[in-house]
């Protein structure tokens, strides 16, 4: 009778520990279950959010992509694709200016160091796209400048220099791509949308020169703010100096 009810007790404990354990290792699935589905909650949330950046880089590239063309299929720069896409931007939320810009593209882009820690936009079109961006010239200035807070927006037009033909060569070379006349076409898109009326060359003492070109006081609304940014644009271009005035008109 004592070993029965000692068997059976033993039964018992080992049924209650057994249950014990059951109910722990439940326990401990249930937490690894819960631990298991926030970790993949979180990384299914970090696969989303790269889904969703590629994503939103992918169409930023294909937009902007549709507004710039460089040479040989280069890839353009970070800086680059903003100014394109600026552009873009542009057609799609500007009404006066969607049909002028919707053929219209831009070759590259670059940044020049001004005076006073400032900076100037330089912005490459096609030769002939020049006439097309010349009518939107003001507006499309201006607003490229709301976008780029702070630094002047410059417009020129891609040229290439041409070297002369080697002596008793039959080929000529066009006089546009001449290196005279490629900076002087240079200095006028500079400038743009005033006009030069006069230039003069002074020689300083050391041998150099510095060029002064007198703009048409009609503009000077739209360059005067402009006039250091014109400078270090074309030095940077061409490797000239020039200084921009406007001419004294007598009272």
């Amino acid at each position: 009778m004592y070993s029965t009810l000692v068997e059976t007790e033993t039964k018992l404990s080992l049924a209650r520990v057994s249950l014990i354990r059951r109910t722990q290792s439940y326990r401990g699935l249930r937490l690894s279950t819960s631990l298991s589905r926030s970790r993949l909650l979180s990384s299914l949330k970090g696969q989303l959010c790269l889904i969703l950046v590629s994503v939103v880089w992918f169409v930023k590239m294909f937009t902007s992509s549709k507004k710039i063309s460089k040479d040989k299929g280069a890839e353009p720069t970070e800086f680059e694709e903003s100014v394109a896409q600026a552009i873009f931007d542009l057609e799609n939320t500007n009404q006066e200016m969607k049909s002028e810009l919707k053929d219209l593209y831009i070759n590259s882009a670059v940044q020049v160091d001004v005076a006073g820690n400032r900076k100037a936009v330089v912005v490459h079109v096609p030769y002939r796209l020049r006439k097309a961006y010349r009518k939107i010239h003001v507006r499309l200035v201006r607003e490229l400048e709301k976008k780029f807070s702070g630094k002047d927006v410059i417009l020129i037009a891609t040229r290439r220099i041409v070297r002369p033909p080697k002596k008793g060569s039959a080929a000529q070379r066009p006089r546009t791509r001449t290196l005279t006349a490629v900076h002087e076409a240079m200095l006028e898109d500079v400038v743009a949308p005033a006009e030069i009326v006069g230039k003069r060359t002074r020689y300083r003492l050391d041998g150099s020169k510095i060029m002064k070109v007198f703009l048409d006081p009609k503009e000077r609304n739209n360059t005067e703010y402009k006039l250091e940014s014109f400078s270090a644009v074309y030095r940077k271009l061409s490797g000239k100096d020039v200084v921009f005035e406007y001419p004294i008109t007598e009272a």
